[in-house]
């Protein structure tokens, strides 16, 4: 039975891209096994919250499993490190402890907006050489036919999903994207657009409609409305990975494929992604390929190598040990109880 002797909560400035912020969650048990957890670009009244009710919610907390413990003060992070200490102690992978069984995932890769054609398709080529199968091409109004037309004839077997960003309001001007053969059409629509815009859309176009639909609330509603036909699945966006379990089996039931992605931060909570993509239900391509591998605390980096990301399933937890060094150099605020 696990029983927090210790926790130690860090604010980690990370070295890459504009220097993202993670909050970083070490519980200690009282045989010494440690658990990690991380929230990425956390909200302004995370780390209040964690010092105010996290050491009441844990330490010297008898549980059996972390389904009991409900809504930990620093949600994502929180529970996470619960998972780690949980399955670290019974010597499973986190893959298993949530009911993966893939050894595998196949990844895709973003590829932003170019200046131009021809250096779009070169970018595209440079990840096709280094194994990729799947790209994901960002798309809006003026840089979305052409751009997919241009990498399509390049690569006619490449595996292309776009994502839109929520920058479109035309339901016509997606449908026209649907002749190039797409995996997915993710977060077609933001602000006031609603489930009923998705559903046209997804009446009219034979890629399935990817949503982010951050609460299975939510994705049931989304569901009911026929609003798309797949779910963009991020456990860092959820408040446990019990939830993430929750969503994925409401797709599942639904026929809804999933993809999941990750927050950057320093890896750990790519490690989750990781872990939750090895659920039977998400068959779409993945998305860890960031951050940098040399921006990373934990070891091995979390990422594809030659398109292809392996679930860690030779150590127990998360998988993955972390460099407590340089957390600690990195974290420009801590604190223990």
């Amino acid at each position: 039975m696990p029983r927090v002797r210790e926790l130690e909560v860090f604010r980690v400035v990370l070295p890459y891209g504009r220097r993202p912020e993670s909050l970083m969650v070490r519980l200690t048990d009282y045989g010494g096994m440690t658990g990690w957890g991380e929230v990425v670009d956390p909200d302004a009244k995370t780390w209040a919250a964690m010092e105010e009710g996290l050491s009441r919610a844990l330490i010297g907390v008898d549980w059996e499993h972390p389904d009991e413990l409900g809504v930990v003060p620093g949600g994502s992070a929180s529970d996470m490190a619960c998972w780690d200490l949980w399955a670290r102690m019974r010597g499973v992978p986190l893959a298993h402890a949530l009911g993966g069984n893939r050894t595998y995932l196949t990844a895709t890769v973003r590829i932003a907006a170019e200046r131009d054609l021809d250096s779009l398709v070169a970018r595209v080529n440079r990840h096709v050489c280094a194994g990729y199968t799947h790209v994901t091409l960002d798309v809006h109004p003026g840089w979305d036919i052409e751009p997919l037309r241009a990498v399509r004839q390049a690569y006619p077997a490449l595996g292309i999903g776009v994502d839109a960003h929520g920058a479109y309001t035309d339901v016509g001007a997606l449908e026209a994207l649907d002749g190039y053969t797409l995996s997915a059409i993710e977060r077609p629509f933001t602000g006031p657009a609603g489930f009923a815009d998705h559903a046209d859309l997804q009446e009219r176009v034979a890629a399935p409609v990817l949503l982010e639909v951050p609460s299975v609330a939510g994705l049931c509603e989304a569901i009911a409305a026929g609003a798309g036909r797949a779910l963009l699945l991020r456990p860092a966006a959820m408040g446990s990975l019990r939830e993430v379990r929750q969503a994925h089996d409401h797709a599942v039931a639904a026929g809804w494929e999933i993809s999941c992605a990750g927050g950057q931060g320093g890896g750990l909570a790519r490690a989750a992604t990781v872990a939750a993509a090895s659920l039977p239900g998400c068959g779409l391509p993945c998305d860890v390929a960031e951050p940098p591998r040399s921006a990373q605390i934990v070891t091995p980096p979390v990422g594809a190598s030659g398109g292809v990301v392996a679930v860690p399933l030779t150590q127990p937890g998360l998988g993955h040990n972390v460099d407590e060094s340089r957390v600690r150099r990195l974290a420009k605020e801590s604190y223990a109880a």
